[in-house]
This record gives structure tokens, sequence and C-alpha cells, in this order.
């Protein structure tokens, strides 16, 4: 535990410095929810909700089955679904055996998937019944240790009179062939004791999650993230989030047992959507509204609208691309969005722009956050109430947590406030490291005054307030004549300007200057705009020498299935052009 009150007038009232009593095996938040709310609905998923009992029930079965099939404690079970019923009861079960969860993007390559198989030596996985992922999965697991495959399809959690005619329309997805031994969920779980197997967790040390990060800049990476881990993470966000939760009310922290619902419109194998909204929703007994795909409708992001007036979801943690698409949306005015009360931003900096334009449409409070899949992930986040939110900041470390700015170079120096270095995190949600990458460990973790720290590969600063502020991807820095010039602070002028929906900015090789700037621009829906109108505004709005000399118009922007925007793969399409 890190002991530390963060130097601030503007800490919120209420919460403590510190969090305790989270040393517990991370599926003890889903056995007290099952015991304190049995019948609370769960999941919610096209009108089929599964209770805690129920997902409980599902989850002891998995781990039996587990057990029966060799699973032992320690071993890596591999999950490569979309946002499904399934997911909550598939990953507590995996923990209930003892095992280690890896959760897998189902829409990566057969050859992504192998890697991540082989380098985490899973010998079990979890799949969808669908003709694209299916045949992925048989193709992934091929020189691996994977011995047991079962698949899952979304029948098994619709309503009956929605399946039977799913299934007679061709509605539902299938695989068209299944290899022999592969199992169904369904059955597994019909033939599995319903008593969970006897484990004993150390939370501390053993694994809960091996989760892949690095995808987006090398070679990716799997970060061992231990029980206590999350334990501490949902901890922490339990104890910072102070919400109003009727007009007229004061703060409080979130009500437990069914008042709120969360949105799952971020992937649940991502770290954000795994502990902000899979995992916190379990942790106070709410509700989780199962989106597995929230770019779905014509036009996109249609049904997660539909979604969020028809169940009525109070907290919502999303990407800034997120926010901007339901923002910009054509239809936004005709659906109901005032259910909305919290919004949790992380992934990627919120633009200030974005953020008015998002509450102004819903009434809804965004709070920026910041994190990695290294620390569980939440590391920092702003007050929930918006007296004492900043915008544009990522707020102050959670409770028990500490972050200093190092210097860049070394990382071993603590620089002074107002000064941009290197954000560094200490806390009982950072990693234990990166799975069987001694090499990695040993450029990622420092000691600082006694304490071990992890650099994130983010620059900032703390600012006279106290807040922290993020200038930008160390990777992304672009050098022109001299200057530093960070993507962000252009990006966030560009969000300004009437017409752009999104921006992305990156360095392109220059002879003189060394870099010079290049502005990347998706426009608003109906929108035009040309590339001079974009030149003159950010002449009008920023110096020199962060100016962007050459702008492109893009239909969309290259983004993540998270829905970070790419700027590695626009940044790569420029030097192509320069070879």
């Amino acid at each position: 535990m890190v002991a530390t009150t963060w130097p601030t007038s503007n800490w919120p009232e209420g919460v403590s410095h510190d969090v305790t009593d989270y040393e517990k095996p991370l599926f003890s938040i889903l056995d007290d929810s099952a015991r304190d709310y049995p019948n609370q609905v769960y999941t919610i998923f096209n009108d089929a909700t599964r209770t805690y009992a129920q997902v409980k029930d599902t989850a002891d079965r998995i781990a039996n089955f587990l057990v029966s099939r060799g699973i032992k404690q320690g071993d890596r079970v591999a999950i490569f679904l979309p946002n499904i019923p399934h997911y909550p009861a598939l990953f507590f079960g995996i923990l209930k055996a003892g095992a280690v969860c890896v959760t897998c993007n189902p829409l990566y390559t057969a050859n992504e998937l192998n890697y991540q198989l082989k380098d985490a030596g899973a010998k079990a996985a979890f799949c969808m019944d669908h003709p694209q992922f299916y045949p992925t999965t048989v193709e992934a697991i091929k020189d691996t240790d994977v011995e047991t495959v079962v698949v899952c399809s979304i029948k098994s959690y619709l309503p009956k009179v929605k399946a039977l005619l799913g299934g007679l329309l061709g509605k539902i997805p299938k695989a068209d062939n299944y290899q022999p031994g592969h199992l169904f969920f369904d059955d597994v779980v019909a033939g599995a004791k319903p008593e969970p197997p006897s484990v004993e967790i150390n939370p501390t040390e053993d694994p809960a999650l091996i989760i892949y990060t690095g995808g987006t800049t090398g070679v990716p990476k799997g970060a061992a993230l231990t029980h206590s881990n999350f334990m501490y993470d949902l901890a922490a966000l339990e104890e910072w989030g102070m919400f109003v939760h009727e007009p007229g009310g004061q703060p409080e922290k979130l009500r437990k047992g069914g008042f709120h619902t969360y949105l799952g419109v971020l992937p649940f194998y991502h770290s954000f959507g795994l502990t902000v909204a899979m995992l916190s929703s379990c942790g106070i007994g709410a509700s989780l509204i199962c989106i597995p795909d929230p770019r779905a409708g014509n036009p996109p992001f249609t049904e997660v609208l539909k979604a969020v007036q028809k169940y009525r979801p109070t907290i919502m943690p999303a990407v800034p691309t997120i926010f901007v698409a339901f923002t910009n949306h054509a239809q936004i005015d005709q659906f109901d969005l005032t259910s909305l009360i919290g919004c949790f931003s992380g992934g990627a900096p919120l633009p200030p722009e974005v953020c008015k334009q998002f509450e102004d449409k819903t009434g809804a409070v965004i709070f920026e956050g910041y994190g990695l899949s290294e620390t569980a992930p939440v590391a920092t986040s702003n007050p929930t109430s918006p007296d004492k939110r900043k915008i544009g900041s990522i707020g102050f470390p959670v409770p028990g947590t500490d972050v200093k700015i190092l210097d860049i170079d070394t990382g071993t120096q603590a620089l002074p406030q107002g000064e941009d270095g290197e954000i560094a995190i200490c806390g009982p949600q950072v990693m234990q490291g990166y799975w069987n990458r001694p090499d990695e460990n040993e450029k990622v973790f420092r000691e600082v005054d006694g304490k071990r720290y992890f650099l994130t590969g983010d620059i900032g600063h703390i600012d006279e307030e106290g807040y922290i502020l993020i200038t930008d991807r160390k990777k992304d820095m672009i050098l022109v004549g001299g200057f530093n010039v960070y993507p962000r602070d252009v990006e966030d002028i560009l969000f300004q300007h009437p017409k752009v929906a999104l921006a992305a900015v990156v360095g392109v090789p220059n002879e003189k200057s060394g870099e010079i700037v290049k502005a990347y621009i998706e426009l608003k829906p109906g929108e035009a705009a040309t590339e001079e109108e974009i030149l003159e505004f950010c002449k009008e709005n920023m110096a020199g020498y962060k100016r962007p000399k050459i702008v492109e118009f893009r239909d969309t922007l290259p983004v993540s299935n998270v829905g970070k925007i790419l700027r590695r793969v626009l940044r790569d399409e420029e030097l192509e052009k320069a070879k």
C-alpha cells in the first residue's frame, strides 16, 4: 500500500486517501453480489437477463468443467469473445478453477491469436460460434498447447422466442463445420457440477489475468496482473466515485444493489472495459448492458443509442471516439439519453471541446481518468463532481496510489511541479511484470525513494493546483527545427473547429526542419472543408512551429478495436511514402 496525501486543496470531500481490505480473490466480488443480491439482474443482452445467482451458478460449473479437463492452478485459459453474457461467467469460472485468464481480441487474425496462445502457454480456449470467429480459432490453436475448445453461441442467452425465430431465419451467427472434440457451452454447463472446486488463492502473488498490450507500438507483451491488482483498483474506484443520484441531491458514493446500470460499450477483453464496466458493475451489484458491437446500426452507433434509451444506463465508461460518435450522430436528438449520470473517459486524451459537446447533448457529467493495461487499469481520475474536476487534466492519483514525474532520459530523477517529464506510477494496482519478459521489465520499472515505479511512456506534468496533465506519448513527440511539438496540443485546437469530428497529428520527415506537422481530419457528417480553411484556422490559433503544413481529409481515421486513434498507422504510411 502506498500511503500518500496528494498535494491539492481540491481533493474530493468524503474520499479517503487510502483503501484497505483488497487482498482477496477476484471472484469474491461475484460470490458477494450473488449472496447479497441473488435476484438482481447482472447481464442484459437483447432483452434477455441473467441474475447474479445465475451467473455464479454458471461460473461454478465452468470451474468444475475446467478442473475435469485437467486444468490445474496457474494454468492459462483464453477467451476469444465479444461482449456477450457468457463473458462474466467464463471469466470468473476460470479464476474459480485457480487458472489464469487470457483475454484476447476475437477480431485478431489467426496469426495474432496464435502468438498470444503460444506466449501465454494457454491450455484451453472459449470461442464464438460464428462463421468468421470459429474458423479463425481453429487456425489459431494450431501448434499450441490448447487441448480444450468450447464454442459459445449467443442463442444460449436469447429469449426463447428470439432464439427460435433467429434460428429459423438464419439470423443467429453459426459456424459451418465443427472440429471433432470441440465442445459446446450449453453442454458443458449442463454436464458440470454446481459446487465450485476448492482452490487456495494468494491474491498478492497469483496472477488472475494476462492481458496483451503494445500491439499498437510493437510486439505485444502480456501484462500479468494479480487478483489484488484488480481488487485494489475496484476498491479505489468505489471509494472515488461520488455522484448526485437525483436532481437536487448531494454527492454520495455509488449506490449498491440494483440502483445503477452500466453500459458495456467497451470490449471486456480490454482492461478498461473489463475493470470499469464488467468488474465494477459486479462489485456493487449493478446491471451491465452487453454491447458486442457499438458501431452497429445505420448510421453507425444507432443500435447502442437505442439501447441507452431502452435500458436507461446510469454509468458509461467510454473512449473519446465514442463520445464523438454519440455527439455527431445524425439522429442524436431523437434519443433520450438523460438516464446517464456519470461517464468515465479514458484510453486516450479527451479533447475539452468533445467533453462540452457531449455534456450539452446529454446532461451527463464526464470525468476523465488515466491508466494502462499494466495498472489494471485505473491510476488517476478527476473528481466526479463538476466543481472539482479540471477538464483537460487526468485529475489526481486514485486513493492509495502515488504518481511522480521523472526525467525523460533516465527515469530516475523526480522533477519539480510544472515541469514536463515521464509519468510514473506506484501502487497496488501495478502489474507483477510482463509475462516471461524480464528484458522488458527492466525497461519499465524504476526504484525511486525506495518505491517501485512503473514508467508509462507518457509525458506530462503536475500543475499548480495538483492536477496531472498529459502532454503526449513519448513516442509521438514531433521535432520541428529543434522545437518539441506534442500532437495532442495541435489536435485539441483542431477539435475546436466546428466542422472537425476527429483529428490526428503526426510528424512527416523533412530535410530542412527534421520533421513537419501533418494533420489528418475526419469531418462531421454533411460537412465540407478545404485544406486552406483548416490551415488558416491553425494560423489564427497556434504558434508557427506547431502549425500543420499539410492537411489530409479521410472518410474515417484508423482506430483500434477499443476506439483509440492509431497515429502509428498514419506515421507508418508517411514513412513508406518517404522511402
